[in-house]
């Protein structure tokens, strides 16, 4: 048997056995592996587009993050300002109301002063008259002490009243 010259036997089975492999494969085999390639080929594109769509999903995401983050700056900063506002009115009515009721004080403490003052002169003349008293009882007792100075006393006291 020479290998470069085929019998005509060999090459038919050969051949039909080929075709039937061929048929055999392309029955039970191919098909179920073309099924399968075709069905991995729709899970790639199947996750592909669903990244794309998380993708697009995570942007409008950000977009909507980023415009709630803005809105709340915004607000955060309109109840600082009002916060402050509120602060400065809340301060201006506070020194007000202190600086009325420290006139108040200051009003109320110059009347308690003159009223003091006058309670303090009041009992200062009226010391100065007990005392005054005193003075010309012991002034008099003293002048009057004897019978001679009190005829005296009397006589001038006379001679200085008209009694016309």
């Amino acid at each position: 048997m020479d290998l470069l010259s085929p019998e005509p036997g060999l090459v038919i089975w050969t051949g039909l056995t080929f075709l039937i492999l061929l048929y055999l494969l392309g029955k039970f085999a191919w098909r179920p592996l073309l099924s399968a390639i075709k069905e991995r080929e729709d899970s790639i594109k199947n996750a592909i587009e669903s990244a794309n769509k998380a993708n697009e999903e995570l942007k409008q995401l950000e977009a909507t993050r980023a415009r709630i983050q803005a809105e709340t700056r915004q607000e955060r900063d309109a109840v600082l300002r009002e916060a402050q506002s509120l602060k400065n009115s809340i301060v201006e009515e506070a020194r007000a109301a202190a600086k009325q009721e420290a006139e108040k004080i200051v009003v109320e403490a110059r009347a308690q002063i003159e009223k003091e003052k006058a309670d303090a002169m009041l009992e200062m003349r009226q010391q100065v008259a007990k005392l005054s008293v005193q003075i010309a009882g012991k002034i008099l007792v003293e002048n009057l002490a004897s019978d001679d100075k009190q005829n005296e006393l009397v006589e001038k006291y006379l001679n200085e009243s008209n009694f016309n």
